[in-house]
This record gives C-alpha cells, structure tokens and sequence, in this order.
C-alpha cells in the first residue's frame, strides 16, 4: 500500500469527534468551518440570539473608532459607515477588523488581541480629552470603557445589536448536545447560559460530565460552579487557540 494509500485509510478510520458550539448562529457556523478544517463536526445549539437595535448615532465629532465585534459592522447602516469612514478605527479580534475592511472602514495600526489590550493602546495614541465612538453590543462587559474614562477619555457608546438569551433549545439541539463528544465556549456569559440551557432540557447530568474548553479562565467559571471537571482552557484568547487546546485535550491532532 502507498504513503497515500495509508493515509486515506488512516482518514477514513479516524474518529470524528462532534464538538457542540453554543455561541450565536452567525459566529458558531464561522467556527464550525474552522473545525471542519480539523477533521471535527460541529453541532450548534446557540444559546443566544442576535437582534439588531434601531441605535441612531450620536452627533458631533470623534477621534476615533472601536469596534469588538464584526457584528457591529455589520449593524451599521450604510449611511453611517459612509460618515465613520474617515475616522481611525481600533478594533479588538481579526474578525471585527475584518469586517471593518471590508465595509469600507480603515483599522488602524495592529488588531489588539483583547479589550485590555486595546485600552492601553488607546490610552498611549491619545491625550485625555478624546472623544471616542464605541459600536458595541448591548451586552458587554464593562472593563474597556471603565479604563478608557479612567484615562480621561470620553467614550460614546452606541448599542446596535443585542445577544438575547434563549428560553430553550429545541429537543433536536438538546439531544445533538448530548451526543457529542466536547463543548467550545468563547465567553463566561455563554457559557453560564448553556448550563441552565442544558439543566432545563433534562441533559445536565451529560452535560456536567463533558469535555469543555474555554477560551479563558475566566470563561471556565460557570462551568466549574456547575460542577464539570473536564475542563481545558486556551492559552490565548483566539480561536485558533482554543482548537489547539481541544486537540491536545482529545491527546493529539484531531
């Protein structure tokens, strides 16, 4: 048999774990492409739902742009991207400079890998006093606009879209839940959710006893209140990251 030969009967014989995503549609089917590039099968039951907001933006001027997630690009109208595009944007993650790129806005400098890291850029680019738009979510943690007002910088927010959390998920969800074989969770919010998503369809005993792998430590925590000891978190904040710690939990390359 050839090198080749080997190697398409070792693919057809490897195992493919079903990894469940419980983040909102439009990221989780981003995601499970990535896991597909691992030789995974994803299964999404979202635990939230993402509903545009009709924000209108503040008027006046800024000095710059932030931006967290590619949905709040996506959320802009266009005659607001038309208007926002002269200004430096500062984006947190690829995806949301991504995004921004692509709707005609200009990141500038290097993506910050987290919100930490975008405050302490933004504090040292601009004198107190600055005047900065946020396009964020209506769910969002605090810490980035507690620093940047900490520095003496004026930041705006504007809510354009909201993660509302589901009542349940479908019988069909739950039980591809339960049958699979990990749980990725990229933030501490959805994962508190999954946990009383999975209690409420009657799977909690499975779940608690799954693999699950957490873009942080602090993501891990609803999880481990919740009594799941299998537990492996990223060593950076990214996906490709997270996939990396979900490959060395299952003991090797999927």
């Amino acid at each position: 048999m050839s090198g080749e030969d080997k190697g398409r009967s070792r693919a057809r014989g490897a195992v493919q774990h079903r990894i469940a995503l419980m983040r909102a549609r439009d990221e989780a089917e981003t995601s499970a492409a990535q896991l597909a590039a691992h030789g995974l099968i994803a299964v999404l039951a979202p635990a939230t739902e993402i509903r545009l907001l009709a924000s209108a933006l503040p008027v006046g001027s800024f000095d710059a742009l932030i931006v967290t997630s590619p949905r709040a690009i996506a959320a802009l109208a266009v005659g607001d991207r038309a208007r926002l595009a002269g200004l430096p944007l500062h984006a947190v993650g690829e995806r949301a400079a991504g995004a921004a790129r692509a709707a005609g806005l200009a990141p500038s400098g290097e993506t910050a890998a987290d919100s930490a890291a975008l405050a302490a850029r933004l504090a040292a680019s601009f004198a107190p006093g600055a005047r900065l738009l946020y396009l964020a979510g209506r769910e969002r943690r605090p810490e980035l606009e507690a620093a940047l007002a900490a520095a003496g910088h004026r930041i705006v927010a504007v809510a354009l879209y909201s993660a509302e959390a589901r009542d349940a998920w479908s019988r069909a969800e739950a039980e591809g839940v339960a049958a699979c074989d990990a749980a990725l969770h990229y933030s501490h919010r959805s994962a508190a959710l999954a946990v009383a998503l999975a209690e409420r369809a009657g799977i909690g005993g499975v779940f608690r006893a799954m693999l699950h792998v957490c873009l942080s430590q602090r993501v891990a925590e609803p999880l481990a209140a919740f009594g799941a000891s299998r537990i492996a978190c990223s060593d950076a904040p990214n996906e490709a990251r997270l996939i990396a710690a979900l490959e060395q939990a299952f003991g090797g390359a999927a």
